[in-house]
């Protein structure tokens, strides 16, 4: 794991994204590794963002939040109320990650209000609602002084649930589950009784079957967009996150739709669509 965001920071990426989103249990660094290791990188000229953890669960959880958020040398990734709350009160800046709910302008100029910097779009919305709703939040008035971000590559982050389905697969109870999610770090395949791939899951997340990927669409994004994020599934990756940037950079499409990729709620279509260059009027 340090040894992949060693060479992040070697890599064109400009924003590195830490932390164990999840579940706590499966964590392979302490608290104290996390915030040692956020505060090593931010020193390297990139910034760093520690992200929270989605769905909190236990008391053990809330305190591991409030002990993250009581660091003030760092930018935190919000990915549920409870840490945009601890981060207001402390008047800190934040991101405001995607699984929070940010569906209209009045959601959205709240959160501007609150103190957030960043703000990373619902996975499942389309650019002709990122246009209606930075629109109507100009017309409330909204400080619009905060950056968009779209999640751009990766298995869409779609649900969390209590339940441990990887757990579950096992046939070991959620309170033994002796993290065995980690033996499938590209998660588990859901398939269709067709064979089509319907899903991806990810412990308690349930993640896309189809790897979304908006490549092609980098020059709709341009005005409107200004991180696009690349979820990691290998070291490969950071070769993924450098053709981004040089599409974005010389305004090229790279045209590499493929049978198991998506790109469908960009266009606000079915999830598991692939639109590719030749189709986009």
């Amino acid at each position: 794991m340090v040894e992949f965001y060693e060479a992040a920071i070697d890599s064109q990426t400009d924003v590195i994204y830490l932390g164990e989103t999840v579940c706590s249990k499966r964590t392979e660094l302490t608290p104290n590794e996390w915030l040692e290791l956020a505060e090593g990188l931010q020193d390297r000229g990139k910034q760093i963002v520690l992200s929270t953890q989605t769905l909190l669960e236990t008391p053990a959880d809330h305190k591991l939040l409030q002990r993250y958020c009581d660091n003030d040398k760092l930018l935190f990734e919000a990915n549920d109320m409870g840490a945009v709350g601890i981060l207001s009160n402390k008047r800190l800046p934040f991101v405001v990650g995607a699984a929070i709910n940010c569906y209209n302008a009045h959601t959205l100029q709240q959160l501007r209000q609150l103190g957030m910097q960043r703000w990373v779009m619902p996975v499942e919305l389309s650019r002709q609602w990122l246009l209606d709703v930075i629109s109507e939040a100009k017309q409330l008035g909204c400080d619009m002084g905060f950056e968009r971000e779209v999640f751009a590559y990766g298995y869409l982050p779609l649900a969390y649930s209590a339940r441990c389905f990887t757990s579950r697969h096992e046939n070991r109870p959620k309170s033994d589950c002796q993290q065995c999610c980690i033996q499938y770090p590209q998660g588990l395949t859901v398939n269709s009784q067709e064979g089509q791939a319907l899903f991806t899951i990810n412990g308690i997340q349930t993640q896309s079957g189809y790897c979304y990927n908006l490549i092609n669409d980098i020059p709709s994004m341009q005005g409107l967009v200004d991180i696009v994020r690349i979820s990691p599934l290998s070291l490969n990756s950071l070769e993924t996150a450098e053709q981004f940037k040089r599409t974005a950079e010389l305004g090229l499409t790279d045209n590499i739709a493929t049978g198991g990729e998506c790109n469908g709620y960009w266009h606000n279509l079915t999830g598991m669509t692939m639109l590719n260059t030749e189709q986009q009027v």
